[in-house]
């Protein structure tokens, strides 16, 4: 029996080109599988005709919007999940939704092997082997690009050799991944770091320093997900395209910044998530509201250690589905009404307003009808630094 491979496909050049490589490498038959996580472009049943086109021996196409927001970018907007405190993860998200795509497939037709089209040198060579790996340990991993050396010019090169259906047009001076959540951008000329961006490097953003009208928004929350904006009830999905528009009309979302990649390498990556931002910031703040105060000092060291293992390519891992729990439990009170003003590129918390809210102003006021016994807070010093008062006296002896 022929040996069959599943291809993550894209529909681009690369991909197209892997088709036959694979083939021709390993003598196996290739199977396509492409997923639509919100990365625009081309139609899927175009991509899937192609991949026949190529020398795809089966090709399936999965619309998995709804699926990727639902299950993967939302729980990061309850965990508030930032790597490095700042890039909300977009690429690291897209990667568990299509392996549970290409995992299946390979159930389906009897597939051995997995293949996908990173590099050596990056983050998702890994997010993809070791969630196929943690889904379906039986299966191998090949990738054209890091195992044959299928470069550039040698994709160019088989794709006119063979006639392929795809365009071999030059290349853009950035290399890009988008979806839904976001867009990442990387190379060029972004690789010398003291190389400021240029607007042509945007384009889910608009540039945040052309004056314009600020845009009030309110999202609504239930249980740390986003329900409605301005009173209209979204899916998550739909949260998520809605502020894409809005806060990206304001150039809300935009990040230049140097991580620290996976592979031990620090990496230049500009960033565009407006809806992303705008999300977790609205959250961020609900939580300031209705959250007790240790489980929220807690939760953020969770949230740093769960967007680390996400960033990792862990998301199929126990600690990560641990996690999960805890941040499930975190979000039970996470309800209530933020108000925010999107304009000159930031997302600023105007309002809150929440049934489940611990802000008590009877307690915070500082006018009459102030019912905070300030009578206690002596006695309350004397014991709280008791134990530093007793080491000073030593200590400064």
């Amino acid at each position: 029996m022929t040996e069959r491979v599943v291809l993550a496909y894209s529909g681009g050049l690369d991909t197209s080109v892997a088709i036959g490589w694979i083939a021709e490498e390993t003598g196996a038959e290739v199977i396509a599988v492409a997923v639509d996580v919100g990365q625009g472009g081309e139609d899927l049943d175009v991509i899937r005709k192609r991949a026949l086109a190529c020398g795809a021996v089966e090709a399936e196409v999965a619309d998995a919007k709804d699926e990727f927001a639902e299950d993967y970018c939302l729980p990061a907007i309850k965990a508030n999940a930032l790597y490095m405190d700042r890039y909300p993860l977009v690429s690291a998200l897209s990667r568990p939704a299509i392996v549970k795509h290409l995992v299946a497939a390979a159930k389906k037709h009897g597939a051995t092997t997995v293949a996908h089209g990173c590099t050596g040198k990056g983050n998702d060579q890994v997010r993809f082997e070791a969630g196929i790996s943690s889904l379906a340990p039986e299966l191998k991993c090949i990738a054209p690009v890091r195992d044959y050396a299928m470069t550039r010019d040698k994709a160019i090169a088989f794709c006119e050799a063979k006639g392929l259906p795809i365009a071999t047009t030059k290349k853009s001076p950035y290399s890009i991944d988008q979806n839904v959540f976001g867009r990442a951008v990387e190379t060029g000329f972004l690789e010398d770091i003291w190389n400021a961006p240029i607007e042509d490097v945007y384009d889910y953003t608009a540039n945040p320093a052309t004056p314009r009208e600020a845009d009030e928004v309110v999202i609504t929350f239930e249980q740390g997900v986003p329900v409605a904006i301005d009173g209209q009830p979204v899916t998550v999905l739909q949260a998520i395209q809605q502020l894409n528009d809005r806060a990206g009309a304001q150039g809300v979302g935009r990040i230049d910044m140097v991580e620290d990649r996976l592979v031990g390498i620090k990496s230049r990556e500009i960033y565009e998530a407006p809806g992303a931002i705008a999300l977790i910031t609205a959250h961020q703040e609900l939580e300031n509201v209705t959250v007790e105060r240790e489980l929220a000092r807690y939760k953020r060291q969770v949230e740093q250690r769960w967007s680390e293992l996400v960033y990792d390519g862990l998301w199929f891992s126990p600690l990560k589905r641990a996690l999960d729990g805890f941040i499930a439990e975190a979000n039970r009170h996470v309800s209530g009404d933020i108000r925010m003003t999107l304009h000159g590129g930031r997302a600023v918390v105007t309002g809150r307003k929440s049934a489940q809210s611990l802000y008590d102003f009877n307690l915070a006021t500082y006018d009459t009808g102030d019912t905070f016994d300030q009578s206690m807070s002596k006695g309350f010093i004397e014991i709280f630094g008791l134990s530093s008062k007793i080491a000073a006296k030593r200590d400064l002896v």
